[in-house]
């Protein structure tokens, strides 16, 4: 299974790297939205772990992105924003998940698999395409 995780504080990027390699993920890591959506153009992803806040574009720019041109993948929100409207505003904007800062990474781990066990047409649109696995 592959993880992108997109997180502009690399020390916490690579630390999440590592919890989810325990379960045997291949993790990719990228610390803005835009290299988010770059990355997802050249190969396929099984779940993105996302922050909000992120400089050069957001979080929720980059999942509005991924939704428009769509692409399906689970989403799990990981950002400091934990007040009620922001979970709402996430999940409204097409998030799967939501978990806020600070967190506990066996938290983080359960919610990544319980995110790969939902049924899913896996279907992503690239140049004009439509693939499903």
């Amino acid at each position: 299974m592959n993880i992108l995780v997109v997180e502009d504080e690399k020390r916490l990027a690579h630390n999440i790297a590592s919890a989810l390699s325990i379960d045997a993920f291949n993790v990719s890591v990228v610390f803005d939205g835009i290299e988010a959506e770059n990355l997802m153009k050249l190969g396929h992803f099984d779940v993105v772990v996302m922050d909000i806040m992120m400089p050069n574009q957001d979080g929720l720019t980059t999942l509005k992105n991924m939704r428009e041109s769509g692409n399906t993948t689970p989403v799990l929100l990981l950002t400091a924003l934990g007040e009620t409207e922001d979970k709402v505003d996430g999940l409204d904007a097409g998030a799967d998940d939501y978990l806020a800062k600070p967190f506990e990474i066996p938290e983080l781990r359960a919610r990544v698999r319980a995110l790969l066990r939902r049924p899913q047409l896996n279907c992503q649109t690239r140049l004009n395409t439509t693939l499903c696995r």
